[in-house]
């Protein structure tokens, strides 16, 4: 069993002051040899690999929040933060913290931080002003403490010493008491100059005042101060909202009062953040960055102790698959805030959901799974803005991301997890994106013209820019499954009917897809878009643009200078059989003159390719009718000495007839000359014997008729007139009964 007091969670602050979750893994303080001193050590739960490994340097800052965080700087713009499981194992790493760094482990921060352009400034303090004197706590130093509050935020040394100053003592909640003895004498000049020392507070970006300042004692006080802005004429009613309007509506019922006292808390201060406090300026953006992570840490709390929650998880999921519940009560459940609260955050495990909707399948209908009753809500999102839609949207992301789908433990759940959602759920996805591009199958505008039933607003226009942005993603990340569905459904063909739509980001989202498609440069897509003729409306969409340089235009011509620089030869030729005339005017980018370079070169490629396989086919039958030729004349040449050999042997037959055999030994030594000769040529080259019978088929074969008669005519002469030869031909027993004779 792991030690739950190490367990820890790793985040990142990225550019947009938002904290990424790294991993969650166990924490351990050792030397490290590489670094030369103390580190930190976050090694994962669920491989053991190394997710942070961070010296404890002696001049960092360490802060400690909320008595589960512990939160520095490495570099000019690299914030780090672990959050604790367990308040225990965040005292034990603080502790090593501040032993490295000698500093008491009673203070929330090792040091102050020190920035380069104050250190000259800091070195000429004297040491006697190590803080900063706050004036009495009273209504007639007021201004007095508003004037100290609001010209301490321009130096972040003063920062410091004021807030060390204000922690002390008590003096915040005595001067949030002083705000109730303004109010009840209506004394506006000292709840103007609260308003300003309170704002001031929150600049100065402390945890440990937030800590006070949003303690249930303390935050309604907070928020009354923050009413009396002196540029107002009339103070706001922020109190009377969160006390009356605003209601805590339990759709289940919470018992854990910590939990209900940590929702109440993260909503009011998110309230404070986004209603009551102004739009930060340039310089003051960064002084909210802690009140941004005091929310973000609250969350990720009240997550953690909804998961630990079992009876309440088994509740939500009962309720939502019990076919009894209301509608109403249904879209309760699965309202954006609460299943971006359960799924989003990364405290809940994306495949015990993924796990839960499979299962869920065995139970319940299509209609009432978990995942379509998310689509649904997010399609029927009734926000002008769809703001619970974007948050849904990347619910679904995460769900069907492969990256967080276990491979080692269960090497199953990406395939079995995939097929189930394009069986089951793309079709609820689809639906609005096929409904708004239905067309008239007689019509002759039909791809090119969105259906006039469905309206083309900005709601609408939003809606399937968000399936698009999801489809777009799928595309990336499901090769197979999204492939087959796009080639089932021609699914491309109805996503570019959007090239028309008058809304131009909508447009550019239909483009956008067929721009991830043709990226993967996988030619089963290619001849899909080949086939259907799909460039068309993107070409439409480029012409009818004009010229006009706007993000649209940039855009196709990015698609077309990628098919060009990447050679996607069949795109090409495509694009320049088809449209290059309609394109030819287009100067102001080489883009189609270099579409239609690409095209001669390869035209002039395979034409030369051609002509070599053809001279090389025609020095084969060159080669072939001379070796025919020379086979006819070694023929020939055969023919002749044997016709001029069967003379002499006819003549020396006749001249031993006359002769009355006065020379027989002359005519056996001539027979078995020729027997020899005829025995030498057919054993020592079987070879070129049986390559010129093959030879002389082939002529046969060709119609070559002419030469069959005198052959045969030969061949019967040799056998029948001379026994001699026979037998030699027959073999070597044929020589011996040759010499015999």
């Amino acid at each position: 069993m792991s030690d739950t007091r190490r367990r820890v969670k790793v985040y990142t602050l990225n550019e947009d002051r938002q904290w990424d979750d790294r991993g969650t893994g166990h924490v351990s303080s050792t030397f490290v040899e590489r670094l030369k001193g103390i580190s930190l050590l976050v090694r994962a739960e669920s491989d053991g690999s190394l997710l942070l490994e961070s010296k404890i340097s002696p001049n960092t800052a360490y802060q400690k929040q909320q008595d589960t965080l512990i939160v520095w700087s490495e570099a000019d713009n690299y914030d780090l933060a672990l959050s604790f499981q367990e308040k225990a194992g965040c005292d034990e790493i603080w502790e090593k913290i501040c032993q490295v760094q000698g500093k008491d482990p009673a203070l929330d921060i090792t040091q102050d931080p020190i920035d380069e352009s104050e250190e000259e400034r800091f070195e000429e303090i004297p040491e006697t002003s190590h803080l900063v004197e706050l004036p009495p706590c009273e209504l007639s130093h007021l201004e007095e403490i508003a004037d100290l509050v609001t010209s301490v935020l321009s130096s972040p040394i003063r920062r410091e010493k004021l807030a060390l100053a204000l922690m002390g003592e008590d003096y915040l909640k005595k001067l949030l008491g002083l705000f109730r003895v303004c109010e009840d004498l209506d004394n506006r000049e000292g709840l103007h100059h609260l308003y300003e020392i309170v704002r001031g507070v929150l600049f100065l970006n402390k945890a440990a005042l937030f800590e006070v300042m949003f303690s249930d004692d303390c935050i309604m006080d907070v928020v009354g101060c923050l009413e009396y802005d002196p540029a107002l004429v009339q103070p706001k009613r922020h109190r009377e909202f969160l006390t009356k309007t605003a209601k805590f509506k339990e759709v289940i019922p919470i018992t854990d009062s910590e939990l209900r006292q940590k929702i109440h808390q993260t909503y009011r201060v998110q309230y404070i953040q986004d209603i009551i406090l102004p739009t930060p300026s340039v310089f003051e953006e960064n002084f909210l960055s802690t009140l941004n992570s005091f929310i973000f840490f609250n969350k990720v709390e009240i997550v953690s102790m909804l998961q630990e929650d079992e009876k309440f998880l088994t509740e939500v999921f009962a309720q939502l698959t019990d076919e009894g519940t209301d509608e109403s009560k249904r879209r309760e459940l699965v309202s954006p805030t609460k299943l971006f609260l359960f799924i989003r955050c990364d405290s809940v495990s994306p495949s015990m959901v993924r796990e839960f909707v499979m299962q869920e399948l065995q139970q319940t209908d299509d209609d009432v799974l978990l995942i379509n009753v998310v689509i649904k809500q997010m399609i029927c999102d009734s926000d002008p803005e769809l703001g619970g839609a974007v948050q849904l949207m990347g619910l679904l992301r995460t769900l069907i991301d492969p990256e967080n789908m276990l491979a080692s433990t269960n090497k199953t759940e990406k395939t079995e997890f995939l097929s189930f959602f394009y069986k089951y759920c793309m079709q609820v996805l689809t639906a609005p994106l096929l409904a708004n591009t239905a067309h008239d199958k007689n019509s002759k505008e039909a791809s090119t013209k969105i259906n006039p039933v469905c309206p083309d607003n900005f709601q609408t226009a939003q809606l399937l820019a968000l399936i698009l942005e999801l489809l777009t993603f799928c595309v990336e990340h499901h090769t197979y499954h999204i492939k087959t569905y796009i080639m089932n459904k021609d699914l491309l063909r109805r996503v570019l009917v959007l090239m028309n739509s008058k809304h131009t980001f909508l447009a550019l989202c239909a483009l956008r897809f067929m721009r991830r498609i043709i990226g993967l440069k996988d030619e089963y897509y290619n001849r899909y878009i080949i086939k259907g003729n799909l460039f068309e409306p993107v070409i439409n969409a480029l012409l009818d643009n004009g010229t006009r340089y706007n993000l649209l235009n940039s855009a196709i011509i990015e698609l077309f200078e990628f098919i060009k620089v990447e050679d996607i030869k069949s795109l090409i030729a495509h694009i320049v059989d088809n449209f290059y005339k309609a394109l030819e005017p287009i100067e102001y980018v080489q883009t189609f003159k270099g579409l239609k370079g690409r095209y001669e070169q390869e035209k002039d490629r395979q034409s030369q390719k051609l002509t070599r396989y053809r001279r090389e086919a025609r020095s084969l039958d060159e080669d072939e009718e001379l070796w025919f030729n020379e086979d006819e004349d070694d023929d020939e040449a055969e023919a002749v000495d044997k016709s001029r050999m069967e003379d002499d042997y006819s003549d020396g037959y006749g001249k031993y007839m006359e002769a009355k055999k006065g020379k027989r030994t002359i005519w056996l030594l001539w027979i078995v000359i020729i027997s020899a000769r005829q025995y030498t040529l057919s054993s020592c080259c079987p070879f070129v014997f049986s390559r010129r019978s093959s030879r002389r088929q082939q002529r046969q074969s060709r119609g070559a008729a002419s030469h069959l008669a005198p052959r045969h005519t030969q061949q019967q002469f040799r056998i029948l007139g001379q026994d001699g030869r026979t037998s030699c031909l027959a073999g070597s027993q044929g020589n011996e009964h040759a010499l015999e004779k």
